[in-house]
Formats: C-alpha cells, structure tokens, sequence
C-alpha cells in the first residue's frame, strides 16, 4: 500500500439522525481499519473544539456561535463576545482550561473589531454549571495595530505547563510586520497568569495550528505562500523568516525574499511543497494507537485529508495521508482524553471521532 494514505479500502456511509454519536464510517489506512463516527452534524463554518472534564464537548462556529453538545443534546452557549466575521475572521479557537474543574475557565480567540477593521484577540470566561452561558467574560490579549485585512489572524491558543497562554498571530496579509517588532503581526504572543504579554518568536505568515509536545514544547503549523506550508518548533527570541525566507513563492510565481536560508533565520522542521492549506494540529500521545505515538497530526482543508508526519523527536521521517477526498476542508484536529481522535470538517458541517476499528 501507498505511504500516501491515498487508498481508501471501504467507506460505509449511513444515513443518520442528526446530533447522534453512531457509526458513519469504516476506513483503512496504511496500518489498519477505523471507524469514524459522527458526534455533531449541521454545524455552520466550525473551527475548533475542546474537550469538558464530564465528557462533553465546546465548538466554535466562525459566525459567532459557541456550541456545548453532551449524549447527542447540544446548545448555543450565550455570553460570546461580538466578533467580525469576515473572511477569515469570526470565533475561532477555544481551550478548556486544565485546571477547568476548579475555575471553570474557557479560552476563545475571534477576530475582535475595531474602528476599520478587526484584530486578533483572546478572552477568558467561566462557563456556568448548566453550561448554558460565559460568565465574566474578559479580554486578556489584543492585537496591536488592528486592520481592515480580513484574513491572517492565526489564532490558535494553547496552555503551556506553567497555566501561561501561548496565541499565535498571523501577518494579516502585511508581510513585512512579521519582521516588525513594534506590532504584533506574524508573531507567536506569549500571555503570563499575571497579565504580562510579550513577542514569543516572529517571522510567521498564518499559524492555524499549534499545540505541545510530551515534553510541553511549542509546536506550530502555518500557511505558507504557494508551496512551503510549515510545520516549526518556535523558541523564545527567535526569528522564523517570513517573508525573506520561504520555501514558496508568491501566487504569481515570483521568489520571496531571499530564498530558502538566511543566517539569524530559522528553518522549518518540515515543508509541504504543494502547499495543503494545513489548520489545526495535534501531537499524540498513542493510548489508542501505539504505533502513532509523537505523531503530528495536521488538518488539510485543500485536499480534504489528515497529514500524519512520522516524528522521531525534531525529525519527520515521513508523510502518510489518511482519508483524502472523505471528508471536506479538514479545518481542526484534537486528541480526546480517551486518546480518540476528533476533527471537524467545514465542509461537511460535521464533528467527526475516529477509533480504532
């Protein structure tokens, strides 16, 4: 069988009541079968999803809407902030806090707008007990320099170890801020418990996806220009090159910056050259699937496929491609405490949870 994961052996597809957790798929990959099946259904332009302690889950709808599902009942949640859904902007990334059971806090990036246009912003809120609302919603990060761009705004957010926030911030579709230290475009921001915000690394075009590894190290996956989507391993202070270094060129063709090397510039771990339009990532952990233990699992919302990237610590050894042309426009991919995988496909307007067959 092809490395590529462009076989797919059988695809049982039923048809469903809506909010219901059954069955939808059987689909082999290079190493064996799995069912896929269909937690939420009819979802408008989803973007990411976060795991509650009791079993439930969160979904954000670009459009502003925050959804909780639980045994296959959902609700809207109130409290949202106002967000500018436009393009690329909207309600994007949501994170149950770790320590959850004690605070209750929820975190959610959207596109926040202002006088012109819209920035990237992160807000931190308590859910109520009947889940029901966001209590004491409160803005703890604002993009410098907001724009009337509507695309870019990265905006993943992950929890580091020590409860301080990691959010990435694309370029906005300016690509000289990425190397302009005074605003916060094309940088991965660092936000502390005590309300210290800071430029982590810089030279990033449009991170999509970010998430830590075993060791609770910093991952990123961004859209690059046309070939040269990355997959990098930021580190404080340093500069990942967008835009005088790139592995793609612009869409008309033309070289960027400098090339692919620049001395002070850092290179990626890894590079797709076509690009796959790649948002949302995970590391996992292989409680289900030992053998995928320390994989990156990235969303492809172009081929409409999950890029798996064999990991043997900094190093990719290889790409394999599952369930290309399954599913639409792949846009986030999580490990659920259980070690079963979610994704959410804009395209299919659907949650997905796969297992082992």
């Amino acid at each position: 069988m092809s490395a590529t994961g462009k076989h797919i052996i059988a695809a049982l597809v039923l048809a469903l009541p809506s909010n219901a957790a059954l069955a939808a798929n059987v689909l082999v990959h290079d190493t064996g079968a799995v069912r896929i099946d269909t937690v939420i259904d009819q979802l408008d332009q989803p973007w990411a999803v976060g795991f509650l302690p009791d079993g439930a889950v969160l979904v954000t709808e670009r459009g502003g809407v925050l959804i909780h599902a639980k045994d296959g009942v959902r609700n809207h949640v109130s409290g949202v902030p106002k967000v500018a859904a436009k393009g690329q902007g909207g309600l994007l990334d949501v994170v149950v806090a770790r320590d959850f059971t004690k605070t209750r806090e929820v975190f959610l990036t959207y596109a926040e707008p202002r006088k012109g246009g819209a920035g990237t912003a992160l807000a931190v809120a308590r859910l109520s007990r009947d889940a029901s609302q966001l209590i004491d919603l409160r803005v703890i990060y604002r993009q410098l320099h907001g724009s009337n761009t509507t695309r870019h705004f990265g905006s993943r957010v992950v929890e580091a170890r020590d409860g301080s926030l990691f959010v990435t911030v694309g370029d906005r579709g300016a690509r000289d801020l990425a190397q302009d230290m005074s605003v916060h475009n094309g940088k991965v921001m660092h936000i502390t418990r005590a309300g210290g915000i800071s430029i982590y690394s810089h030279g990033h075009r449009n991170p999509q996806a970010a998430t830590l590894d075993a060791q609770g190290r910093l991952w990123t996956v961004e859209h690059g220009p046309k070939g040269g989507d990355e997959v990098n391993k930021p580190e404080q202070g340093k500069n990942y090159g967008w835009p005088v270094i790139s592995y793609g060129v612009h869409y008309s063709g033309k070289k960027i910056g400098a090339g692919t090397h620049k001395l002070g510039m850092e290179q990626p771990i890894y590079y797709w050259d076509p690009s796959i339009a790649p948002s949302g990532m995970m590391i996992y952990s292989g409680k289900l699937w030992p053998q995928w233990k320390g994989d990156i699992f990235v969303g492809s919302l172009k081929f409409d496929l999950i890029s798996r990237l064999d990991r043997a610590g900094d190093r990719i050894l290889g790409e394999e491609r599952l369930f290309k042309d399954s599913f639409e426009r792949i846009r986030d991919i999580r490990e659920a405490p259980d070690g079963s995988i979610y994704f959410l496909a804009v395209g299919d307007g659907v949650l997905y949870r796969m297992v082992p067959q």
